[in-house]
C-alpha cells in the first residue's frame, strides 16, 4: 500500500495537492511571491502529527469506553535559524477534559500512542527531538520536556 499526493502548480507560488480524493492549497505570504490563499507546507508535518496522535487517543479512549468531554492537541515545532530551514525539536500539548476516573487511562494512551502506535511522531523522531505534554482537567500531569532537553 502507498500513499500518494499529486500537487498541481495553481501559479505564482500557489499549490494545489490532492490527498485522498482531497484538495488541499499550500501558498505562500505574498512577501515571498505568493497570495496568502493557504498555508505554507512545512507546518503540515505538524498537522499531520497532531492528527495521527489525537486520533491514536479518541480511538484507544473509545474503546477503553472512557470518552473524553474535550480534546485538543497543540503542536509546536522549533525553527532553525539558518537554511535549510526546518524543525529543531516539536512539543506536543495535550489538553484533555473529561471524567476524573479517566485519567490514569487517558495519560496512558498518549504514552502508547507516542511510544508505539503513531507513526508520524516516529518517523519525526528520527529526525529531532519530539516531547509532550497532558493536562487533565487544567492540571499539568506529565511534561517530558526537561527531562529530554537534559538528555540531549
Amino acid at each position: 500500500m502507498t500513499h500518494d499526493v499529486d500537487a498541481v502548480w495553481m501559479g505564482k507560488m500557489q499549490f494545489n495537492a490532492l490527498v485522498g480524493g482531497h484538495t488541499v492549497t499550500m501558498d505562500a505570504p505574498e512577501r515571498a511571491g505568493g497570495e496568502d490563499q493557504g498555508p505554507i507546507p512545512k507546518p503540515f508535518m505538524l498537522t499531520a502529527l497532531a492528527g495521527c496522535t489525537g486520533m491514536d487517543v479518541v480511538a484507544l479512549l473509545r474503546k477503553a469506553d472512557k470518552p473524553l468531554d474535550r480534546f485538543e492537541v497543540r503542536v509546536s515545532g522549533e525553527i532553525s535559524k539558518t537554511q535549510p530551514i526546518q524543525y529543531t525539536s516539536v512539543h506536543l500539548t495535550y489538553e484533555m477534559h473529561g471524567d476524573a476516573a479517566h485519567e490514569e487511562e487517558a495519560l496512558r494512551v498518549v504514552g502508547c500512542s507516542q511510544n508505539e502506535l503513531c507513526g508520524v511522531s516516529a518517523m519525526i523522531k528520527r529526525a529531532l527531538p519530539v516531547t509532550w505534554e497532558v493536562t487533565y482537567n487544567g492540571v499539568e500531569r506529565f511534561n517530558n520536556k526537561a527531562a529530554v532537553a537534559v538528555g540531549a
